[in-house]
């Protein structure tokens, strides 16, 4: 009966997300709003279906692991680095702040002083899948803005995890009180430092090595298993062994698999779970909320979204401002941080664990949390809105933001090589190699996508870059510099991974010039149709060469030798001409 539960649960919740998510895409708004809404349906505070909220729950904490390792492949150190002097104070002060901002409110409105302190903290912190859903969802994540927010929300979750540890030492009942504050707080910086080298130290030396021969099998299933096993492995592990979330561990992962040639392919080809586990993560949410305590508590509510929604990002813009960053990024951080979420459940179910937290401040959190993830994907896109109102308003203040700012240029994930012509070979083999080899003798910048890990490792050994991934994957594309490069090589002769290739580059670059291989002249005019501007078939070449061969044997001129070789030319690939043409 579980697993037909579990089953229903799926199924369920799958098509109420897929209906309303559609639903409010198409008038404008964030599919998150649907989701919501979807749980909001099939829970048991709604009639008809009831979905099972523990499996439901235990589903979406595998999505948040996922979503973490997808966050660590993309999030490279240097990347947080960079940002170390801003993320790592204003996570910190944010979340002090506005703890207190919230206990101070609470108190005032009749809570106890313990039950509001950890009401203050569950509200203090945004949620990962949210932030993470937002930034890409507008373009947004490999920005400056992006890093700052990401590398913010990394030092918030290691905070967290110290106010995990924390909170039974001072407010258990079995607690020592503020005397084992340090020990406590010691105990734990070391766990996490320990968890930090070993994943780093081992994870380093084993997984690259672990994936490759995976890779050489050339199977896509194991080459999945494989990601997935690591990601959970190591989240899983980070939690039993080190007393610190799976999602910190997972993102942990996921930086040291994005070290490696397999970054690109983990994060297309392996992690297909990841968007549906993630989708389940807020229907989860939604089965969570109970209309009633909206009724029932409806000033605590509008107090904790004030602070959600007003005070948390308040004080992050004046956070970022301080720190002399522009106006733009410190609003973009600011409204992406209103929202609460997965971290702040664990903070509520350990409150109410340790009986400091009231019942209805499960409630309260989450509404808050609806609330607040159904609006924020709507106020991150009307920071353009209020950084012109500021400027209108408030010129004085805004010039002066503006004056002692320091720039900062918004960089793209992969920045093209200006000015240099830049050509892509899809395929090493003999032909991808002698092509490779002229372009880069003629001066031009070449990159390669190869799904053989050993010729990726070798071509970064000679300073050429190189791809790992499948080609016929738009995301490879891109990562490749398709979108701004010159011409396209397809030097595999499979037509149908040709014909793959194809169609996604010209939905990427429509003005590039494609040269394509196949083995058979019958098949160039699927090529051409499928946007080839030059084909070269094995067959034909052979022809040509044999022709070419006789001519010289027979005592031919150089200049005879040239023109029938044109005349084959155009008579071999007559029809892979005539639909350029047409195309051009």
């Amino acid at each position: 009966m579980q697993n037909f539960d579990l089953i229903l649960t799926l199924t369920g919740g799958f098509l109420a997300a897929l209906i309303f998510g559609y639903i409010t895409h198409r008038i404008g708004l964030s599919p998150i709003v649907g989701y919501l809404f979807a749980g909001i349906m099939v829970s048991p505070h709604t009639p008809g279906f009831v979905a099972n909220t523990d499996l439901a729950q235990q589903l979406a904490e595998i999505g948040v692991i996922l979503l973490m390792f997808g966050v660590g492949l993309q999030f490279h150190v240097k990347e947080f680095w960079s940002v170390r002097w801003i993320a790592l104070p204003g996570a910190l002060i944010q979340s002090l702040v506005t703890a207190t901002l919230g206990a101070v409110v609470m108190h005032a409105l009749g809570w106890a002083w313990p039950a509001a302190i950890v009401f203050g903290l569950a509200i203090s912190v945004a949620s990962t899948v949210v932030m993470t859903r937002v930034l890409s969802d507008n373009n947004v994540i490999h920005t400056q803005t992006g890093h700052i927010a990401l590398g913010w929300l990394v030092m918030e979750d290691i905070f967290t995890i110290f106010v995990l540890v924390l909170l039974p030492v001072l407010l258990g009942p079995d607690g020592i009180g503020t005397a084992g504050i340090i020990p406590a707080f010691g105990i734990t910086a070391v766990k996490i430092l320990v968890l930090v080298g070993i994943t780093f130290a081992v994870g380093k030396w084993l997984i690259p090595r672990v994936l490759t021969n995976i890779a050489n099998t050339q199977s896509r299933e194991l080459f999945t298993l494989a990601i997935l096993a690591i990601a959970l492995s190591i989240a899983v592990g980070s939690a039993y062994m080190f007393d610190v979330s799976m999602a910190l561990g997972a993102f942990l992962a996921g930086m040291v698999v994005g070290q490696s040639e397999f970054s690109l392919r983990a994060a297309i080809d392996a992690l297909p779970l990841r968007d549906a586990f993630a989708v389940l993560f807020f229907v989860s949410v939604g089965m969570l909320f109970d209309a009633g305590s909206l009724l029932q508590s409806p000033g605590l509510v509008l107090a904790t979204l004030a602070i959600i929604l007003v005070g948390k990002p308040l004080v992050a813009f004046c956070i970022v401002v301080f720190l002399k960053y522009p106006v733009k990024t410190a609003i973009s951080v600011a409204l992406v941080l209103s929202q609460i979420g997965e971290f702040s459940f664990i903070l509520a179910a350990m409150g109410a664990e340790l009986g400091i937290l009231p019942v209805q401040a499960q409630n309260i959190l989450v509404a808050a949390a609806i609330i607040s993830i159904t609006l924020n994907p709507l106020l991150f896109k009307s920071g353009g809105g209020i950084e012109r109102w500021l400027e209108r308003h408030t010129p004085v203040f805004t010039g002066y933001l503006r004056n002692r700012s320091r720039p900062l240029p918004e960089t793209p994930e992969e920045p093209p090589l200006p000015g240099t012509p830049h050509a892509v070979v899809v395929g090493y083999g003999p032909v991808g190699r002698t092509v490779t080899k002229l372009l880069r003798d003629n001066g031009i910048v070449v990159t390669v996508v190869e799904l053989n890990v050993q010729t990726v490792q070798t071509l970064h050994a000679h300073g050429i870059k190189a791809i790992y991934g499948d080609a016929t994957r738009i995301d490879t594309l891109r990562a490749a510099g398709v979108g701004t490069a010159g011409v396209l090589v397809i030097s595999i002769p499979d037509l149908r991974e040709g014909i793959g290739v194809l169609k996604e580059v010209r939905e990427l670059n429509p003005k590039i010039r494609i040269i394509a291989r196949t083995t058979y002249l019958s098949e160039q005019n699927e090529l051409a149709d499928a946007g080839a501007d030059d084909i070269f078939s094995d067959e034909g070449e052979m022809a040509l060469s044999v022709t070419e061969l006789i001519l010289r044997e027979s005592g031919a001129t150089p200049e005879q030798i040239d023109r029938e070789r044109r005349r084959v030319h155009e008579s071999l690939y007559r029809a892979s001409a005539r639909v350029g043409d047409e195309r051009g």
